[in-house]
């Protein structure tokens, strides 16, 4: 029986199928008889156990691996002959035919293999698109500002007996909070600690603490907001006990010679280490423009591209992306129990990311886009420089082909940026430092 290919829709097609049973019967003797010649069985000599007790065990197996492989193959030569792209997997069903209905075959197995292939990928016009790439200077006071948070980070504590509790100090309280004379969850705690202006806590319970010392007390009321994170608490009014145990003075080291050599530069030179912290901000900030940029174009030309996406490639980057969010939970120490949340909130994620791929995948081929091996290199190297040793970090990835397949891809998408500057139309915008260096995008 010839293979039929039906259209059901824009995407998805059905393909008739048939595997003669004097094939299966056939094959599946063969491989019976393979594996009788290495069968070992209580009572008979290796390789002498009789066909027929080798079918018991291992009948319904072999056929069902016989004609599995039949219909594969016949799926593979059917899609080529009808030059069609299958996208995902079809999904095969054995033909039920009423008795004593007529067509039906008793010399054959019939099957139907309903799949989707992939759709016509056309690239939008992008010339009336702007796209708006940031600018930022990085000068004295940008290193300024970064080597204030650099002393923020190696901040140090000390006890304090008698100090009154300023901004910027540890402090470690008991706490017990109440609602209607009850008391709520989440709402005490015992040797809590937190540093007073981080915002951490609720600004009234910060102004509450600050200048208290250690050993006092201090009731006070508190609003939560109406839109606190804790609904049962949201819009309510809370009495507070708090009783600070501890007062610790904030200290931030002294930019001097012991503090450069605490940043990696060994003779402690000052103004090599400013060298080296301008070097290394304006790699961050050409990193973040660079991040903020691609994001912008690529979203420019999924909206100017619209594309009919296959539903098998949805839903397997849907699950892909549950997979990767579950690893990532489990890698914090939480368990998907903790955090539940539904597939279907990453549907259009994966649906971007789908389209995407296919638009991209197009234009590497139209236009010519695929990495060269140096342009690979130079960016794997690019990244390594931010390792104490970039030329191990660069060996390595050429030892991990699957590392390897991700700089390719990131090549590749670079090329796509840069293919959709060209044809856009770019406005640079200077946007202030904190601004971009406060997100990583």
């Amino acid at each position: 029986m010839a293979a039929n290919v039906e259209t059901l829709g824009s995407l998805e097609r059905r393909l008739s199928m048939s595997v003669p049973i004097n094939e299966v019967e056939q094959q599946f003797g063969e491989r019976l008889k393979k594996i009788a010649r290495g069968m070992k069985m209580s009572g008979f000599r290796p390789g002498k156990v009789p066909l027929k007790l080798v079918a018991q065990q291992y009948g319904p197996q072999v056929r069902s691996e016989v004609i599995g492989d039949a219909l594969q193959k016949r799926f593979s030569d059917a899609v080529k002959e009808a030059n069609l792209k299958v996208a995902g997997n079809p999904r095969i069903e054995p033909v039920q035919k009423e008795e004593g209905e007529a067509g039906g075959s008793e010399t054959a197995f019939e099957f139907k293999a309903t799949f989707e292939v992939y759709p016509e990928v056309k690239t939008g016009d992008l010339a009336s698109t702007t796209i708006e790439r940031p600018t930022v200077t990085v000068g004295d006071e940008e290193i300024a500002k970064t080597l204030e948070i650099l002393r923020k980070q190696r901040t140090t504590f000390s006890v304090s007996a008698e100090r009154a509790a300023q901004k910027g100090d540890r402090l470690t309280i008991d706490f017990e909070g109440k609602i209607d004379g009850e008391t709520f969850q989440g709402g005490g705690a015992k040797g809590f600690a937190f540093t007073l202006g981080e915002g951490r806590m609720l600004p009234e319970f910060e102004a509450a603490a600050e200048g208290l010392k250690a050993g006092q007390s201090k009731s006070f009321e508190l609003k939560f907001p109406d839109d606190y994170h804790g609904k049962d608490v949201a819009g309510k009014t809370a009495t507070f006990e708090i009783t600070v145990n501890q007062v610790e003075e904030a200290k931030l080291p002294t930019l001097d010679e012991e503090f450069a050599k605490a940043l990696g530069v060994a003779d402690g030179n000052l103004e090599r280490m400013r060298a080296d912290i301008k070097s290394n901000v304006e790699r961050e900030v050409a990193k973040r423009i660079k991040t903020r940029t691609k994001a912008k174009a690529l979203q420019a030309l999924h909206d100017a591209s619209p594309i009919e996406l296959p539903k098998a490639l949805v839903e397997m980057e849907t699950q892909n992306m549950v997979q990767q969010a579950r690893t990532d939970l489990e890698a914090r120490g939480l368990k998907m129990e903790q955090m539940p949340f539904e597939p279907s909130a990453f549907e259009s994620g994966a649906k971007r990311r789908v389209a995407l791929g296919l638009i991209i995948g197009e234009l590497a081929k139209t236009e010519g886009l695929q990495p060269k091996p140096d342009q690979i290199r130079k960016l794997i190297e690019d990244q390594a420089q931010s390792y104490e040793s970039p030329a191990e970090v660069v060996k390595w990835f050429y030892m991990q082909p699957q590392r390897l397949t991700e700089m390719e891809g990131l090549a590749l998408e670079d090329n796509v940026v840069n293919w959709v500057l060209s044809k856009a139309k770019v406005v640079d915008k200077t946007i202030p430092f904190d601004e971009l260096m406060g997100s990583a995008t």
